[in-house]
């Protein structure tokens, strides 16, 4: 849910956002002046987790198989990704990248989707509606958005069978 917070300040219209997810004692350890840079006095709870934003996923490519080229090191506790889409009200259907909302007859909502796995298999998700656009209407639990929770589980090597 910090991860949905943050990806709220920065607004709306943002490209996906892919994240590793680390032990923030670990990486502290490694970048001991990573500590004053994140406002942290003193050692941090072993559980607590910094999410660090990686690269951008190359824009030519479909989601499914960038992340199916990423295969994150045992360094890395979990993954979570942050990304905004046109989905067709009432339903589960995406507006294709290349289908104009503006043309279609389709009554569309704008969504941001914020999914996180861990290396145990939890997983948490949540998404805020354009139009509802309060920290208080986000929508979040753990099998929101069960396809893309299973698509991150591949990057950290988990067996979704």
């Amino acid at each position: 849910m910090d991860l949905e917070r943050h990806a709220a300040e920065q607004g709306w219209d943002r490209p996906l956002g892919l994240y590793a997810l680390v032990p923030t004692s670990e990486l502290l350890a490694a970048e001991p002046a990573l500590a004053s840079l994140l406002g942290i006095d003193s050692p941090t709870d072993p559980n607590e987790l910094t999410p660090v934003e990686q690269e951008e996923l190359p824009p030519d490519v479909p989601l499914e198989e960038a992340l199916g080229s990423i295969l994150w090191p045992e360094g890395v506790a979990g993954c979570a990704l942050v990304m905004e889409r046109l989905v067709v009200k009432g339903s589960d259907e995406t507006l294709a990248a290349d289908e104009d909302p503006t043309t279609s007859d389709k009554e569309t909502e704008e969504i941001r989707m914020v999914a996180g796995v861990l290396r145990d298999g939890s997983r948490h998700c949540a998404m805020r509606m354009r139009g509802h656009d309060s920290e208080d209407e986000v929508l979040n639990g753990p099998d929101l958005i069960p396809a893309l929770t299973s698509a991150l589980a591949l990057t950290l090597d988990l067996d979704e069978n």
